[in-house]
């Protein structure tokens, strides 16, 4: 049983604070590294961090499982939070996502959806996302699309 499960066990649905470690994987030309979930919405790889990692450790970790590719380098990008990351499942429990957000160029392997918790890996262009990708990624995407082309080009 993991971190979250065992939190759930003591707090029931009431609202908790989950760190999110997610990383924007970036192909040589820009593309932005997308997975597409079981309730069909697409959004970056990433997940929860369990206790005793580090949250870098966490983004490398959750990528390998969901996407089967090992992440060589890590870039912090910015640290996300407030309302707008609220979720509530429809098993009634709540969360208050902080996510900490890395850009990524350096990984190697073959994408290979674990079929679990990712269906689908696709890169796309920063400007060409799907229709269904999370409302509030797409929008950090298109507000800092300029920001991620000049650290693209430092990295």
């Amino acid at each position: 049983m993991g971190y979250i499960e065992t939190l759930r066990g003591m707090v029931g649905n009431a609202p908790v604070i989950l760190v999110r470690p997610s990383i924007l994987i970036l192909n040589k030309t820009g593309e932005i590294l997308l997975v597409r979930h079981l309730d069909d919405t697409w959004g970056v790889p990433g997940g929860n961090m369990e206790l005793g990692e580090s949250v870098e450790e966490s983004a490398m970790r959750e990528v390998r499982e969901e996407i089967g590719i090992e992440i060589k380098k890590l870039h912090l990008y910015g640290v996300f939070s407030g309302k707008e990351l609220y979720t509530k499942l429809r098993n009634g429990h709540e969360y208050y996502n902080v996510v900490i957000g890395y850009i990524c160029t350096e990984y190697e392997g073959e994408l290979k959806p674990d079929g679990v918790e990712v269906l689908e890996a696709k890169f796309y262009k920063p400007t060409e996302l799907p229709d269904r990708t999370d409302p509030y990624l797409k929008r950090k995407i298109q507000e800092n699309a300029v920001h991620i082309a000049t650290l693209l080009g430092k990295i």
